[in-house]
Order: C-alpha cells, then structure tokens, then sequence
C-alpha cells in the first residue's frame, strides 16, 4: 500500500491520456488546445504496465482523464484492458460528454462503471458562452443515456463562476429532484495562465453550502476511496449536491490520490512544483520492480498541503495539462 509521511494513503490513481481537448472553456483552455507538434501521450503498452505496478501498490481506483480522454481513438481498448484486472473496482472517467450518448453503452459495456460531466451551466446561452459550444441540449441526453445502460455513479462537475452560474443552484436541484445523479460545485482554482480571470470570477464554495444548509440538506461522512468533495444529502431528493472547496482550511488531509500526466510523470499534487518522470520505467516487462520502488520514494517528497492560498500555483498551468 502506498502510504506518505502523514499516514494518508493512496488506492485512487488518476491517470490522464492526453491533454487536447475540443471545447474551449474560459477558466482552462479560453482559445482551445494549441497543438505544439510535440505531442506524444502513453502507448496503450506504456499504460498496461504502468495500470499493473499502480495495482500491486494498492490502487484499486482508477480515473481517465485529460484533456479530453474520449478523443483517444483507443480510449474503448485502454478501458477494456484495465477493467480485466479484478483488483480494480471502480474505474471511472471524466468527460465534456460531447461523446455521451453515442458511446455510452460501448464504454460501460468495455468496464467502465462510473462518470463525470462537466456541465456548467444549464441555460443553453451560459454554455455556450463558458465552453464555446452550443452542446448543451445533447450533453444532457449524454447523461440520459449514462444512466440508461447503468453507470453505478454519475456526477456533474460544476465549476462555480461569480456573477456567471452562480445562480443556478435551483436549476440544478430540479435536475436531481427525481434523478440519482450528484452535482459537484468545483471552486474555480488558480492556475498559472488564468490569474485575471480567477481574481475576477472566484467564488467561495460557502455560497452553495450556506444555501444548502438552510434548506436542510446534510453534510454526509465521506466513504472509502472517495474523492475531496464534501456531499450533501436531501431526503426529498434522489441526487445529490457535493462541494470541492480547495481553499477551505485541512482540504488536503483526507487526500487519496496520485496523478500521471499524458506523457508519463508522477504528479504528487495538481498543483506540485515538480514532475517525476516515470516513462522510462514503462519500456519493457522487467522494469516494475524498479517502477514501484521509485514511486514509492518520491511519496516521501508529497508536501502536507497544496499551497494556493498563497498563491502558488506549482507548475500548473491549465488544468488540461495534469487532469485537473
């Protein structure tokens, strides 16, 4: 089991595969992905031994994501060939969801069993405007669809925006009156290109969680293996509300996962201030052993606390580029 100096462990990988994306949201990629030429994202190879070592160190969660992970023309088989491994009891993966409906029964039927959309906004215009789409309407039948083939979990991830969605709380409740989907609000984060638009479009999480509270939904204990959103219940509603808060005091004590980004470095926190390659150690069979080793050193080097409070970023950039 992967354990760090503050007795926090780490059965939860998110594993990025690419970073281009095809949407345009303001707080990421606001002029879209620009394509250096350079691009050389994980063999399907390079991932199988990397899934493989992760699993023996414990990893029994893992997350796809990117970028876009669905533009991968072998996003089918990458799933395929990590949901063979039965230590692997969740494995999950975020979208745009533009590919939603289409793909949906493919890629449950290929293992897959939970997802998360971005969606956010539920006015039409609004996401148009955040993403430089007009996808709404089929990103929601995405979702439908989702639920239909049976996805154990679905959830919708929110980036709150000041004087943007911040409005939208009731739209979203309605959403989940009847169905078993949860919202997650995300606080927008600082990155290291988006510090104009963050000063002007944060919003503290404690605008939803204040609603919440006074409309008597309750804050539930957080399960095994489950990420850093703090979930809110309701007994006259089937879904759920949960707020990732990163700002808020001790967020990062109950943290659980570790991330490789596209090209293959161990990334101890989105907002780290370094990349430990680990592509070399993924070129031949015989190189886990020294695989796990060096990963299991650098736990050693994971700070206690991201430091955005204070305004560093570390070397994140957008968060297209680690799998924010």
């Amino acid at each position: 089991m992967l354990v760090d100096k503050f007795d926090r462990t780490f059965p939860y990988l998110r594993l990025s595969i690419t970073e281009i994306c095809n949407f345009s949201c303001q707080y990421c990629l606001p002029d879209g992905y620009k394509k250096t030429g350079n691009e050389n994202f994980l063999r399907l190879d390079e991932i199988d031994r990397l899934v493989d070592a992760f699993i023996e160190l414990g990893v029994w969660k893992i997350r796809l994501t990117g970028g876009e992970p669905t533009i991968r023309q072998d996003f089918t088989k990458i799933a395929r060939m990590i949901s063979k491994r039965p230590e692997i009891k969740t494995l999950a993966f975020t979208t745009n969801g533009y590919k939603l409906k289409e793909h949906a029964q493919e890629w449950h039927d290929a293992g897959l069993n939970a997802v998360n959309i971005s969606i956010d906004s539920l006015n039409a215009k609004r996401f148009h405007d955040i993403t430089g789409h007009n996808r709404m309407n089929e990103v929601r039948a995405g979702i439908d669809k989702a639920l239909e083939v049976g996805f154990e979990k679905v959830k919708i991830n929110v980036v709150l925006l000041k004087g943007v969605n911040d409005d939208e709380l009731d739209l979203y409740l309605d959403y989940i009156k009847d169905t078993r989907i949860s919202v997650r609000y995300i606080e927008l984060m600082q990155t290291g290109d988006n510090l104009t638009y963050f000063n002007k479009f944060h919003q503290s999480a404690d605008h939803i969680r204040n609603q919440l509270l006074e409309r008597g939904w309750v804050e539930n204990l957080r399960a095994i293996g489950d990420g850093p959103a703090v979930n809110f219940t309701h007994p006259n509603y089937q879904g759920s509300i949960g707020i990732i808060a990163p700002y808020s005091k001790d967020f990062c004590t109950g943290c659980n996962r570790l991330r490789i980004t596209s090209s293959g470095d161990l990334r101890l926190c989105l907002f780290g201030n370094i990349g430990i390659p680990l592509r070399h150690q993924l070129q031949s069979d015989d190189q886990k052993e020294p695989l796990k080793a060096l990963i299991h050193k650098q736990l050693e080097y994971k700070a206690s606390s991201h430091f955005l409070a204070m305004g560093d970023t570390g070397i994140m950039t957008n968060l297209s580029s680690t799998g924010g």
